[in-house]
């Protein structure tokens, strides 16, 4: 998906992409095969999971709050999934609102059958055309932009489900990877932009559609390649088909997906992750030098860019910083009193390590600097007699719109504050991040005219490759007539 438009809060400090899609066409027991694909994409959303399967004569739908490991099991919900063919939706929402009628995939019966959509992204325009929608007599469920695109389908007057597709789609702005259902097709569709993920993969004759690379791995599916930007990728018996139904733009894929939010073992347009985040952290020791002792990531998203400083700079690598793996956020949100023991729920400082050492700490973003003053404070504690901070990633000075749940501007540190001044606030003896030309660098590309000529880096530069169509009309109209998102 796609966000919730009900609320706009952000719960801790730190970016979260907000969903993860997974498609099968072909491969009996199907909705097994989907839950190992959601299993591997949670990272890209912990608090909601649902899968929508098709057997030939009928649809099935499961949807669940929490982990998909806890929610999803063999003599439960998975084998009342039936069917060779099913999609999979695993999702991040912001706090507040109803969370049961956002999880997806969204399922409608339209005039050419039932369709499932799963939706990975943000529409910029989902106020506008939620309200025009509702003009004309539509009923809305949720208070997801998702199901924009599933009342798009079934007001459209086009023949084929696969054409009523594309009339929706090309109604929308912003940001969106699809995965989509049929009784007779399994459809995958990227944003002209293409500015979130989409690869395609094979499994024994069976095809599979994913957003990440890691998703294919863990069922031991053959990549095939990336779904292009702008492109629908059409998948039946009969085999697969391409159409290019829109446009051809200049792509802008996003690229904090290197800096943190894609899992490190994938690989994305022919990179891969861990490779270019070990690489952003070698760009970063030699733009950002200290005379220290070793260097520690904060975990896990700091590791690989830590072990690039690391080698670059000949400092020590140490896990200096410690991470419960078994803390979620379900155990985080109850109260005020227990998010307020901060950090250490997560992290626990190495103390046999860092006592009397200058540490170089290496992580991927400082966002509200909540977090970062937490740690610092943590590796003081356990008693490192010098702490500097180098961040992986350039400063956060905008908001994303396009699947990425962040503050508004006004929350942002690098917004607000000058870096000394962040790094007075943080605790740091001192603060780098890596620019965003040396970004640019470890990704192998350049910044022509100061401007990007493959990414989509808004949330760096404020630079937004489409209409922010809804955010404008805020702005204009000084509220919002409908949910905020």
């Amino acid at each position: 998906m796609s966000s919730d438009i009900s609320t706009n809060p952000f719960a801790d400090d730190r970016l979260r992409e907000e969903c993860g899609i997974f498609g099968i066409w072909g491969k009996p027991e199907a909705a097994a095969f989907v839950v190992l694909g959601l299993h591997a994409l949670q990272h890209r959303g912990q608090e909601a999971s649902g899968i929508v399967s098709f057997d030939g004569e009928r649809f099935y739908m499961e949807r669940r709050e929490g982990l998909v490991g806890d929610q999803f099991s063999v003599g439960g919900p998975i084998d009342r999934i039936k069917g060779a063919n099913a999609i999979g939706h695993v999702r991040y929402s912001t706090t507040g609102g109803s969370l049961n009628r956002n999880i997806q995939p969204f399922f409608a019966d339209v005039a050419d059958g039932g369709i499932a959509v799963a939706h990975n992204g943000n529409l910029t325009n989902a106020h506008a055309l939620r309200k025009r929608l509702v003009r004309s007599g539509s009923i809305f469920y949720s208070t997801s932009d998702t199901e924009c695109i599933v009342h798009l389908i079934a007001t459209s007057s086009a023949g084929r489900i696969v054409d009523r597709l594309i009339d929706a789609l090309k109604q929308v702005e912003g940001a969106y990877s699809l995965v989509c259902l049929t009784r007779k097709k399994l459809i995958g569709v990227r944003d002209p932009l293409g500015v979130r993920p989409l690869v395609i993969g094979r499994l024994e004759g069976a095809y599979v559609l994913a957003s990440e690379t890691c998703a294919l791995d863990i069922i031991g599916a053959e990549f095939v390649r990336d779904v292009k930007p702008g492109e629908m990728v059409v998948i039946s018996d009969s085999g697969i088909e391409s159409y290019q139904p829109f446009p051809p733009q200049r792509p802008r894929f996003c690229i904090f997906e290197y800096v943190y939010f894609a899992r490190p073992d994938s690989m994305i347009d022919g990179l891969g992750v861990y490779a270019v985040r070990k690489s952003i952290g070698s760009e970063l020791a030699l733009e950002a030098p200290v005379d220290a002792d070793m260097v520690v990531p904060v975990p896990d998203s700091g590791v690989p860019a830590g072990i690039g400083y690391a080698e670059t700079s000949k400092i020590p690598f140490e896990l200096g910083i410690i991470r419960n793996h078994y803390v979620g956020r379900t155990f985080i949100e109850p109260s005020d009193h227990i998010r307020h023991l901060g950090v250490k729920l997560k992290h626990n400082a190495n103390r046999a390590r860092l006592k009397g050492k200058r540490v170089v700490l290496v992580d991927d973003s400082i966002v509200r600097g909540t977090t970062s003053k937490k740690i610092v404070k943590m590796v003081r504690d356990a008693g490192a007699t010098e702490v500097h901070m180098r961040i992986a990633g350039p400063p956060t000075t905008d908001s994303c719109f396009y699947g990425v749940d962040t503050p508004e501007k006004s929350n942002l540190l690098a917004a607000n504050y000058t870096i000394a001044e962040m790094c007075r606030f943080i605790g740091a003896d001192s603060l780098s991040f890596i620019s965003i030309n040396g970004l640019y660098r470890a990704l192998h590309q350049t910044r022509r005219d100061g401007k990007t000529t493959r990414y989509c880096d808004a949330c760096f530069t404020g630079e937004y490759p489409t209409p922010l169509s809804d955010r404008d009309n805020v702005a204009d109209n000084g509220q919002l007539t409908l949910l905020a998102m």
